[in-house]
């Protein structure tokens, strides 16, 4: 078997935008007929420029790849213009093409791709959401009540509950952006600490609260933060300092009772390896559409188990990137939990030829072969992003959830 053909998709993703701005898809087709399906999480270029990307390393190194080698062509393109580095524009790019290799895999021999990485462990995945606005028509990057208010938060985290979730995230600790790690204010500090006061005593013991940061803190200040959140015993405290200095995080971790989460912008086995060596997170949130693809990310769970961290595999993207995630997290002993965007509905849903089964807090994973879903070609292609935008505009975004 050969693979002959690329397709590319770049979706616009319409109102609430839940999942971003546009999602990145691309399909691999095999002289079989066979065809696989992958997804780009590559955040640092616009989309046609990623699109160039995905076209120059499928021309020079998988264009007639047999699909079942992924190691090898892992290492070819890892190691392409003598970089063998992690790059984290490339091991997006590398992502997408190695998930579509094990779809094809999966359907060649008729079984999903957890039953390929080691085998079912688990009959369901436990799910969390980030609180979103109510309304139909607000959308998830606008400066919404719910990112503001507690009391409004904690309505939406008890409605959220009655659907099944037993986990919510949320981040109220303000804007970040390119001048960033600083210190938190005062006030930012305030509303952090009502909001985890507010929704405890909203949801109980019945629901964990993820406390969402993105990086933009001081070392000293995650410190000052997370001793005033601990009282509320959140489940983790996400990302508090900037993923380039696992040190720094480090020092946040020894420093609270809190489990630190980390991973979205980090890729390959070797920045993760420095992660655990420094005991900088016990929690790692790698997104399968950038770091390196689920082989990669299968060889992270294993090193995680041998420190006794866990796996909580993140989401802020398409449902192919979220099918993968649960081909990893249904096959990984040490995985804890699952981001879903809210049940899998809407857009997510009308991308698929069947939606993700989402019930009653826990994603069921599909015993379909490969990646256990297939792309709606005629939805993908009705919905083309002809925009120039990041797939996040830091300097723009609102409170809300960016990822």
């Amino acid at each position: 078997m050969k693979i002959i053909a690329l397709k590319t998709f770049v979706v616009g993703n319409p109102p609430p935008r839940q999942g971003g701005r546009y999602f990145l898809f691309l399909k691999l087709v095999t002289d079989t007929g066979i065809e696989g399906v992958g997804e780009v999480y590559a955040a640092t270029f616009g989309p046609k420029t990623i699109v160039a990307m995905i076209e120059d390393v499928f021309e020079h190194h998988v264009l007639g790849a047999d699909p079942f080698h992924i190691e090898k062509l892992w290492r070819q393109v890892y190691g392409r213009g003598y970089s063998h580095r992690p790059d984290i524009s490339l091991m997006g790019v590398l992502s997408g093409i190695e998930m579509a290799m094990w779809d094809i895999v999966g359907k060649a021999v008729n079984k999903p791709v957890y039953e390929l990485l080691g085998g079912r462990v688990h009959e369901k995945l436990r799910t969390y959401t980030y609180i979103y606005p109510r309304q139909p028509g607000e959308d998830a990057h606008s400066d919404s009540p719910v990112y503001r208010n507690p009391d409004i938060a904690a309505e939406r985290a008890v409605e959220y509950v009655k659907q099944g979730f037993t986990g919510l995230k949320f981040d109220p600790a303000g804007w970040y952006g390119g001048f960033d790690p600083r210190q938190p204010s005062l006030e930012r500090m305030e509303l952090s600490e009502t909001f985890c006061r507010t929704l405890r005593a909203a949801v109980g013991t019945r629901c964990d609260l993820l406390f969402g940061t993105h990086g933009q803190f001081t070392t000293s200040g995650a410190i000052r933060l997370a001793r005033r959140l601990e009282a509320y015993d959140p489940l983790w405290f996400e990302e508090p300092t900037p993923p380039e200095v696992p040190e720094e995080m480090a020092r946040v971790a020894r420093q609270t009772t809190i489990p630190i989460a980390t991973g979205e912008r980090l890729t390959t086995k070797y920045e993760f390896s420095r992660v655990l060596e420094l005991q900088a997170a016990s929690i790692l949130q790698m997104a399968l559409g950038r770091v390196g693809g689920l082989l990669e990310a299968k060889k992270i769970a294993g090193m995680a188990e041998a420190h006794y961290a866990e796996i909580a595999p993140h989401l802020y993207c398409g449902p192919i990137e979220g099918a993968a995630n649960i081909q990893l997290a249904t096959c990984s002993p040490n995985f804890l939990i699952l981001e879903s965007i809210e049940t899998w509905g809407g857009f997510q849903a009308q991308l698929l030829k069947k939606p993700i089964v989402w019930q009653d807090g826990y994603v069921i994973p599909s015993a379909e072969p490969g990646l256990g879903v297939e792309l709606d070609e005629a939805v993908a292609l009705a919905h083309p992003y002809t925009g120039t935008d990041l797939h996040l505009m830091t300097s723009l975004l609102p409170i809300g959830p960016p990822g």
